[in-house]
C-alpha cells in the first residue's frame, strides 16, 4: 500500500519539524542539535532496518544515544577540568577518550555498541567546540544545553514513531517461525535423499542466517511496549532447537554419504513427500513419532531420532510464541533443560585496529588544528570524530566512510541553495521555513528507505551547515566553513581507514576456527554439570560471523559445521567415567588452549601436533576401557579431521 511506503518520510518530517518548532519556541542557542538528532535517531535506524523500522527501534536507539551523551558530557568536563591550562594535552585526552571507547564498543554486542561510540565523540565535540568559540568557561553551560537538545531530538523521534501507527515485529515472528520449521524438514529431506553436496550447503546456509535473524528479531521485540517475557523465554529455546535440527540434519548428511544403508526405508519413504504447509509437518512428526516407538530406539539412526525430538519440541513452543499464553509445565521443561554458554569476543585484534585508527585519526587532526589555527578545522575534528566511531563497528568501514562522503559532498550545493536563498527568503514566516526543510526531509527520508548511498549523510549533512541559531543570520564564510570542514574531514577519515590497514581478518578467521576445535575437545569429557552445558547458539554465532568475513569459502564453513557436530556428538556420548580418563580429558583441554594463545606459528604448529598425538593416546585408552563405538566412532572422526585440515586450522 502507498501508506506503507510513505509512513517513514511522513514520520521523519514530523519529527524534524517539531524539534524545529520546539526549538525556536524555547529560544534554544543551538536548536539545530536537536533537530539534527530527531534526524539521525530516525533516519539512522530505518537506513540500517532498510525501511520503515519496527516498534521499539527507535525508543532503543533513543536511550543510548541519551546514555552516550550523558557519558560523553561528563567525560569531556573532566577532562577540561583537569587540563584546563593545557588545551594540546586536553584534546589529546579526547582522542585518547574517544580511540578507547571504539575499542570497547568493538567488543560488545552491535545494537549497544551505539552509545559507546556515541560517549567517545561527544566528548571531542564539546572539548572542540568550546575551544573554536574561545572560551572554556562555557563548557558546563554547552554541555548542558547539548543534552536537553538531545533529548528535545530524541523525544520528537520517538512520538513521531507512536503517533503513525509503529509497525509492530510480533507478526513477522509469527511467520517466519512457521517457514523456518518448514524449511528445517526439507533441509532433513535433502540430507535423507543424498541431495546435491552445493545444493545442501545453500539451504544450511541459508537456514543459519535465517535462525539469527529470527534471533534478532527477538531482541526487537522485548523493545516493543507490552509483555513480551514469555515468548522472549519461548524464543530463546526456539533458537537452540533450531541450531540442534540444523546440526543433526548436517549430521545425517554425513553419514549417509559414508554409509548408504544408514536411513531405514521407511523413513526414506515418509521424506520423499514434500510438505507445504506447518499443519503437513505436524502430521508428519507424529507419523515419525509412531514409527520410532514401534521400530525402537536400536532400529532408528540417532541423529533421526534427536531430530524428531528437537522438532517436536520446536512444535510445542510454536503455540504458545502465538498466543504468547501462560508457560505450561512441558513447556518450563523445554526451557530449563540446558543453561547456554556464552564465549568471549573473537575481535580483540580488530576492536584494538577500530580504538588506534580513532585516536590517530583524531590525534593528527587536532594538532594540525591547533598548529594552523585553520577555520575549518573544528568541522574536520568533528567529522573524524563522527565517522571513525561509528564506521569501524560496521560490517564495512570503508562503504560507510564513502557514504558519508558523498553525502557531505551532496550537501555543499543543497546547502547553498537552501542558505543562500530559500532560507533567506522565508525569515518572515515560520510557515515558509517549515515547508521549505518539509520538502527536503520528506525527499531525503524515500531515499533513505530505499537505503541509497549518501542520502542519510548528504540529509544530516545540509542540516548542520544550515546551522538554524536563534536568530538565524546568513554568513557566506561561515556557511563555506562548515560545508568544507565536513567534506575534507570525511576524506581524511576515508584516508584513515584505507591508510591503517584492518589485517586482523585472517587472524579472526582462525581463531574463531580453532574455537571451533576446542568446544569439540572440551566436549570429551565426564563432568555433568558442562556435558549439560548449551554451547550451540555461541557455536553458531560464531559460525554465522565466519561466514560473513568469507562469504565465499565454503570450506571454512564445511569445517566449522564439521566440528560443531562432532562437538554435539562427543557431549551425548557415553564416556566411561574413570579418574584416568577425566585426568587426560583436561590434558587435552590445556593443550588445546595452548593451541588458541600461541601467538606465534610455530608455537601453534608444535601445540596443535602435540594435541594429535594426544588424541591417539586417547583413542588407546578408550579401546583399553572397552568404551563404546558411540565413543570411539566420534573420537577417531575428530582426530582425522584436525590431521586432515591442520593447515588450515594453524597458519595465518
Amino acid at each position: 500500500m502507498l501508506w506503507y511506503r510513505l509512513r517513514f518520510p511522513v514520520k521523519l518530517t514530523f519529527a524534524i519539524l517539531l524539534a524545529l518548532l520546539i526549538g525556536f519556541h524555547f529560544n534554544l542557542e543551538t536548536p539545530r542539535w536537536a533537530v539534527m538528532t530527531a534526524c539521525i535517531v530516525a533516519g539512522g535506524t530505518a537506513f540500517a532496518a532498510g525501511g520503515d523500522p519496527f516498534s521499539g527501534a527507535l525508543r532503543h536507539r533513543g536511550m543510548l544515544r541519551i546514555i552516550g551523551t550523558f557519558i560523553g558530557c561528563i567525560a569531556a568536563l573532566i577532562i577540561m577540568i583537569a587540563t584546563i591550562r593545557a588545551p594540546a594535552l586536553m584534546l589529546l585526552l579526547c582522542c585518547l577518550w574517544a580511540g578507547l571507547c571504539v575499542w570497547l564498543s568493538s567488543l560488545i554486542k552491535v545494537e549497544n555498541s551505539y552509545a559507546l561510540g556515541l560517549a567517545g565523540y561527544t566528548a571531542l565535540i564539546i572539548v572542540v567546540s568550546v575551544d573554536a568559540n574561545g572560551s572554556v568557561l562555557l563548557a558546563p553551560q554547552f554541555a548542558v544545553e547539548r543534552c536537553c537538545e538531545i533529548i528535545i531530538g530524541i523525544v520528537c523521534a520517538v512520538l513521531a514513531d507512536m503517533l503513525f501507527s509503529p509497525r509492530s515485529i510480533k507478526n513477522d515472528i509469527g511467520r517466519e517461525i512457521d517457514v523456518l520449521l518448514i524449511e528445517h524438514y526439507r533441509l532433513m529431506q535433502l540430507c535423507v535423499m543424498h541431495a546435491d553436496k552445493e545444493e545442501v550447503d545453500k539451504t544450511w546456509t541459508g537456514l543459519v542466517r535465517r535462525t539469527m535473524a529470527l534471533n534478532g528479531m527477538r531482541t526487537h521485540l522485548l523493545m516493543e511496549p507490552g509483555h513480551w517475557q514469555k515468548t522472549d523465554r519461548r524464543m530463546r529455546a526456539l533458537n537452540t532447537l533450531s541450531l540442534t535440527l540444523i546440526t543433526q540434519a548436517a549430521e545425517t548428511f554425513l553419514i549417509q554419504n559414508t554409509q548408504s544403508a544408514y536411513m531405514p526405508p521407511q523413513f526414506q519413504l515418509l521424506f520423499e513427500k514434500p510438505v507445504e504447509t506447518i499443519a503437513d509437518v505436524h502430521k508428519r512428526m507424529k507419523i515419525m513419532r509412531r514409527i520410532i516407538a514401534a521400530s525402537g530406539s536400536k532400529n532408528t539412526p540417532l541423529t533421526l531420532s534427536n531430530w524428531v525430538g528437537a522438532a517436536t519440541r520446536y512444535l510445542l513452543l510454536i503455540k504458545g510464541i502465538h498466543t504468547n499464553s501462560s508457560i505450561s509445565r512441558s513447556e518450563e521443561e523445554v526451557l530449563n533443560s540446558e543453561p547456554v554458554v556464552k564465549m568471549r569476543s573473537a575481535e580483540s585484534r580488530h576492536a584494538l585496529v577500530n580504538g588506534i585508527r580513532t585516536f590517530v585519526a583524531t590525534a593528527v587532526g587536532s594538532l594540525f588544528w591547533l598548529w594552523t589555527g585553520w577555520t575549518s578545522g573544528s568541522g574536520v575534528m568533528v567529522m573524524l570524530a563522527v565517522i571513525t566511531a561509528l564506521a569501524m563497528r560496521m560490517p564495512n568501514p570503508l562503504m560507510m566512510a564513502k557514504d558519508f562522503l558523498y553525502g557531505m559532498i551532496a550537501a555543499i550545493p543543497i546547502g547553498a541553495i537552501y542558505y543562500m536563498v530559500i532560507m533567506p527568503a522565508t525569515q518572515q514566516s515560520m510557515l515558509l521555513l517549515c515547508i521549505a526543510l518539509g520538502v527536503m526531509t520528506f525527499i531525503g527520508g524515500i531515499l533513505i528507505q530505499r537505503r541509497q548511498i549518501g542520502t542519510l549523510g548528504a540529509l544530516v549533512g545540509t542540516l548542520n551547515v544550515l546551522t538554524l541559531d536563534n536568530p538565524m543570520t546568513f554568513q557566506v564564510d561561515f556557511f563555506l566553513d562548515n560545508a568544507l570542514g565536513q567534506a575534507i574531514g570525511c576524506c581524511v577519515a576515508l584516508l584513515v581507514i584505507l591508510l591503517i590497514r584492518d589485517t586482523s581478518k585472517a587472524r579472526i578467521g582462525r581463531t574463531l576456527l580453532n574455537r571451533f576445535m576446542y568446544a569439540a575437545v572440551a566436549a570429551m569429557t565426564t563432568s555433568q554439570a558442562r556435558r549439560r552445558e548449551n554451547h550451540l547458539p555461541a557455536l553458531y554465532q560464531q559460525l554465522f560471523m565466519l561466514l560473513n568475513l568469507f562469504p565465499g569459502d565454503i570450506d571454512k564453513y564445511r569445517i566449522a559445521l564439521t566440528l560443531i557436530i562432532g562437538h554435539q556428538r562427543l557431549r551425548d556420548a557415553d564416556i566411561p567415567v574413570n579418574r584416568d580418563l577425566s585426568d587426560f580429558h583436561k590434558q587435552l583441554r590445556h593443550t588445546a588452549d595452548q593451541v588458541i594463545a600461541s601467538g606465534s606459528d610455530a608455537k601453534r604448529r608444535r601445540y596443535f601436533g602435540q594435541l594429535l598425538a594426544e588424541l591417539e593416546i586417547y583413542q588407546e585408552k578408550l579401546r583399553y576401557y572397552e568404551a563404546p563405538l558411540s565413543v570411539t566412532e566420534p573420537v577417531a572422526r575428530l582426530a582425522q579431521m584436525l590431521k586432515k585440515y591442520q593447515n588450515t586450522l594453524v597458519q595465518i
